[in-house]
């Protein structure tokens, strides 16, 4: 073949494509005593650091390492392809400029990401059976793959959501002897008469039983997402666990519920990556930022925020992740009991995440927290001071951050004034109360836990988000009602949106726990009974969990779940439940307290129990036909609700060599019995 057909070849053919290019100029500056002492990965580390166009002079670079759970993918403002939920849209962006931070700062950034999905895309569908799960999933995969740059001095995480940020916290967590930060992923912007993002998820019940046109649903749904980054505009497990990274110290003062996109969002990742490399010069480790007292702050400020229910599950496992002692139901009972709610954010209060942001944040509340004497004010931040000097910087107006420029001083008076001069309707004052404005307002604390013959082993309720007028002078919710049973969470919509669920009832949702649907939330509905006119009369029992937007008497987390034999399981239709919540002493109990069969009849305690014991269960009770191999496992081998839902090591080890010990017994039987 010619030249002139092979060039014409190469310029014309779709099917050219080189074998071989030009060596690249230069050396690589690799000692010699590296190439004879330092492991080969260490070695091949730096060729592929060339190969993917790093200035082959600065490879040996001190190394840092960003993770995030970034899904979708834009070019500028066009979207080229969708992420599974705004949360994660624009966290690529913000990995962008810490990376930048870090090169500007002459080290070498490495970025990785592993998505997450969206509870709320998979509410009623089997995608839902996953979400728990992947928490730990994930967790796992961005432990794997820090791990996988052995030389890294510190890792930054990037996430925002639901499984997202708890997998990075608990990935980070147990990065014990590095330097490790998060930059929360923030919120996004609430458009103005629109329903925001928890209401709009039960858009189908109030469509179908005509409290809001067809018309009306459409528009809402168009324009609820203001803004195409963040996380939703409520207090959901997604915000609650920003405001938890920050309050354990992990995450830089003023940072949690950042609105996406904005230049105070993109200006916290350089802020952020900087602090990490500050943090590797002062060899500030994990270890020395995750400590019980740390765990204890957290545990308040999620009591203070008014916070999601599924922190309950959260922070024992990143408490597990750091090695710490694991909190107690009682731990948590006497925190809520002491913590007075500060938060007038939704789905219990008024305003936005980004208004919370606004009015101050995690250092605002902190601030009033401090002055009640409920912190612990000596622990060690990212910042390389403690909470007690970042709450001093916050107060008197100083930089929270060595870095920072000068014109961000006095953050917290420019925050208020941008909240007061260009949103007048919402006061700072009226978004964060004080102690005393919340106590005039009637805020009643986050959490109680209520146990009873249905829950002998605990539940959870968010009872500073009941309906006030459905709590009495003496601060008790109270309801006795006849039971209506469901085995699925379909089965349950699908009652309530066809009108077959009326005020006064109390619905028994079982089957929905680790081992029957993964412990699924049960949003659609709880959604429903807060959205629909006549919700606020009917209650929930479920061994399920809840989406961080449920608010009303929904209880969850029912242990033992049904299909462990929780007594649960046991409930038949037309029961009489009775729930008492003392929301201001936050105790509570549930109980049947009589039989279908005579329900004018009162048992007794022991009666009662003795009817329980006597039942099967429900007789359509099994798990999900579709519930995944992979969730059974982890459903099978979980530490439990109170410890996390985490995978033990040494817990999985115990039942792997008692099964194994029953198996062998069961063998030797067999034997015995085949030969005489």
């Amino acid at each position: 073949m010619s030249n002139s057909d092979k060039e014409h070849f190469r310029e014309h053919s779709p099917f050219y494509f080189p074998l071989e290019v030009t060596p690249r100029k230069g050396r690589l500056p690799i000692p010699r005593e590296d190439y004879e002492n330092k492991p080969s990965g260490d070695i091949f580390g730096k060729i592929q650091d060339a190969g993917m166009k790093w200035n082959h002079e600065e490879v040996n670079q001190s190394e840092f390492l960003i993770m995030s759970t970034a899904g979708g993918l834009k070019d500028g403002d066009e979207t080229l392809a969708l992420g599974m939920h705004s949360g994660h849209f624009e966290l690529g962006d913000a990995a962008k400029v810490a990376a930048s931070a870090f090169k500007g700062h002459s080290t070498k950034p490495y970025y990785v990401s592993v998505s997450d999905p969206c509870d709320g895309r998979t509410q009623g569908t089997t995608g839902m059976m996953n979400s728990l799960a992947y928490r730990n999933h994930a967790a796992t995969v961005l432990g794997d793959l820090r791990r996988s740059l052995p030389n890294r001095k510190g890792v930054m995480g990037i996430a925002t959501c639901d499984k997202g940020l708890p997998a990075m916290m608990m990935a980070l967590a147990n990065e014990s002897d590095l330097p490790t930060i998060i930059m929360p992923g923030g919120v996004t912007l609430i458009a103005k008469g629109i329903k925001d993002l928890g209401s709009v998820q039960s858009l189908p019940s109030l469509v179908s039983h005509e409290e809001i046109s067809l018309e009306e649903a459409q528009s809402h749904g168009c324009a609820a997402c203001g803004t195409p980054g963040g996380g939703c505009h409520f207090l959901g497990t997604a915000a609650t666990s920003q405001v938890i990274a920050e309050a354990l110290g992990m995450a830089l003062p003023h940072s949690a519920l950042a609105p996406s996109g904005g230049k105070i969002w993109y200006a916290l990742a350089e802020d952020t990556a900087i602090a990490l490399i500050n943090l590797a010069k002062n060899n500030i480790k994990t270890n020395q930022i995750i400590t019980q007292d740390a765990v204890y702050n957290a545990m308040v400020v999620h009591a203070a925020f008014g916070g999601s229910t599924n922190l309950v599950l959260h922070i024992p496992a990143i408490t597990h992740a750091a090695g710490l002692p694991i909190p107690t139901r009682a731990d948590w009972e006497k925190i809520n009991r002491q913590t007075p709610r500060l938060v007038n954010v939704l789905p219990a209060g008024k305003y936005s995440t980004a208004h919370g942001y606004a009015a101050g944040g995690v250092p605002e509340v902190m601030m009033h927290l401090r002055r009640l004497g409920l912190l612990r004010e000596d622990c060690l931040t990212v910042t390389g001071k403690t909470l007690g000097e970042n709450l001093d910087c916050w107060e008197q107006g100083h930089k929270m951050y060595p870095h920072e420029a000068e014109n961000k001083g006095n953050r917290r008076q420019q925050i208020r004034f941008n909240l007061q001069a260009f949103n007048p309707d919402a006061h700072p004052d009226q978004v964060i109360l004080s102690p005393e404005e919340a106590k005039k307002a009637n805020m009643k604390s986050t959490l109680t836990f209520p146990s009873g013959n249905l829950a002998p082993e605990g539940s959870v309720i968010k009872s500073g988000a009941i309906a006030p007028e459905m709590i009495d002078e003496n601060g008790v919710y109270y309801k006795k009602g006849v039971a209506k049973v469901f085995v699925a969470e379909a089965m349950a919509i699908r009652a309530i949106n066809q009108g077959e669920v009326a005020p006064g009832h109390i619905i028994i949702l079982m089957g929905t726990g680790p081992g029957g649907t993964g412990m699924e939330e049960t949003f659609q509905v709880t959604g429903a009974l807060k959205q629909l006119s006549f919700g606020k009369e009917i209650a929930l029992i479920t061994d399920g969990r809840f989406s961080g937007v449920s608010t009303g008497a929904c209880i969850g987390h029912v242990g033992p779940e049904a299909l462990a034999g929780g007594p649960i399981s046991k409930v038949q239709d037309e029961d009489i439940i009775e729930i008492n919540i003392d929301c201001d002493n936050l105790s509570g109990s549930i109980n049947l307290v009589a039989s279908h069969t005579d329900p004018d009849v009162e048992l007794s305690e022991a009666d009662a129990a003795q009817l329980l014991a006597n039942r099967s269960p429900h007789p359509q009770l099994r798990p999900h036909p579709e519930l995944p191999d992979d969730i059974k496992i982890w459903a099978a081998t979980q530490s439990g609700i109170w410890k996390g839902c985490v995978q033990d090591a040494d817990r999985i080890e115990k039942l792997m060599k008692a099964g194994m010990e029953v198996l062998n017994r069961e063998d030797r039987d067999k034997a015995r019995m085949i030969v005489p």
